[in-house]
């Protein structure tokens, strides 16, 4: 008993490395998540098959709120990277700066989706590509609203100094899946956006 540590810091939340059963729950969770939303980008294809390009509302849709949309995300991947990096090299200022900007990041790709459906002239119940689309990325823009609440559970967690350099597996569990989110995207994004040009083409 004489050589135990005794240390008034708090005790790290998660197990060190990936042997914790979070982040084989995080592996599942993308994987069904990755199959509800290939089943619904199928969908959409298969119907668009069995159609004319006329059942599309326009053949060059506006990338006024999509594009910008995309760029943050992709800029959001990279501080979220960035805020895992500096946990895991112990700079705990870049660790908390990273996090708050893929938040505020995130927040900002909510504001621009909301804009973009504000600016289509058909909803949900309108037509079917409007069933579709609003769907589709309805369903990305929860996921999106998901991964900012788990980012800012694992801010407070990392404010309240739950986290070390060996024991971070929370962050690196939301940071994959804020990946994940982001690679869903440029799916739904080349889907709705890209694909009616190569049609038009």
């Amino acid at each position: 008993m004489d050589d135990a540590i005794v240390t008034d810091a708090p005790l790290p939340v998660g197990s060190a490395g990936r042997n914790s059963t979070a982040w084989f729950g995080m592996l599942c969770l993308i994987a069904t998540e990755g199959s509800l939303f290939a089943y619904l980008l199928f969908s959409y294809a298969y119907f668009g098959v069995q159609n004319n390009s006329d059942w599309l509302p326009t053949l060059h849709p506006s990338f006024k709120y999509g594009l910008p949309g995309t760029v943050v995300l992709f800029a959001s991947s990279g501080t979220i990277w960035w805020s895992e990096r500096g946990m895991k090299r112990g700079n705990r200022s870049q660790h908390l700066v990273g996090l708050v900007v893929t938040i505020l990041l995130g927040l900002a790709f909510i504001a621009l989706e909301l804009l973009d459906w504000h600016s289509k002239g058909f909803s949900l119940s309108s037509r079917a590509y409007g069933s579709f689309y609003f769907t589709i990325t309805g369903f990305h823009l929860l996921h999106v609203i998901v991964g900012i609440a788990v980012l800012m559970v694992v801010l407070g967690w990392s404010l309240a100094g739950y986290f070390t350099e060996r024991r971070h597996m929370h962050v690196t569990i939301s940071g994959v899946y804020w990946h994940f989110v982001d690679v869903v995207w440029i799916f739904v994004f080349s889907t709705f956006f890209l694909a009616p040009y190569v049609v038009a083409s």
